[in-house]
């Protein structure tokens, strides 16, 4: 497996056991990661640290040059809100664990030209399946459902 991915999904099940949503993220520039994150909206009170979104704030502040030579890895389809972080900062290409459990804006970041390649990990898959069957009040308001 991708070690980066592996990075997304080891954020993700950090997630579960703070008792969040398992949605991890890394963002990734020349090979090395430069921000990793995981869905913190229950941990914190938040209505936007999803997974993506941890992970560029923990990136922090940086030249726009470093964004449009990065990579995204998530365990799951980025939603509108994530997807349009990720235009904003035009970064270029996005590696998605799945998206069987949620369809995100991937037709949207693929027309603005963003490399986007869904590998249906299983890992991820399982993880999804058993969090929303677990927990799908929590999970409807993530999507804002």
């Amino acid at each position: 497996m991708d070690k980066f991915l592996q990075a997304a999904i080891d954020e993700a099940l950090l997630g579960l056991a703070e008792g969040g949503i398992p949605i991890g993220s890394v963002l990734v520039h020349q090979g090395k990661i430069i921000g990793r994150g995981h869905n913190r909206r229950v941990q914190s009170g938040s209505t936007v640290l999803h997974g993506e979104m941890d992970a560029l704030e923990h990136a922090g502040r940086l030249p726009a040059s470093v964004y449009q030579e990065s990579v995204m890895y998530t365990t799951l389809s980025p939603c509108s809100m994530c997807s349009g972080a990720i235009l904003l900062y035009g970064i270029p290409r996005v590696v998605i664990g799945e998206n069987q459990t949620f369809m995100g804006e991937e037709g949207l970041l693929r027309e603005r030209g963003v490399s986007v390649e869904v590998v249906q990990n299983a890992e991820c898959i399982a993880l999804m399946e058993r969090f929303i069957a677990d927990q799908p009040q929590l999970w409807n308001e993530d999507i804002g459902e």
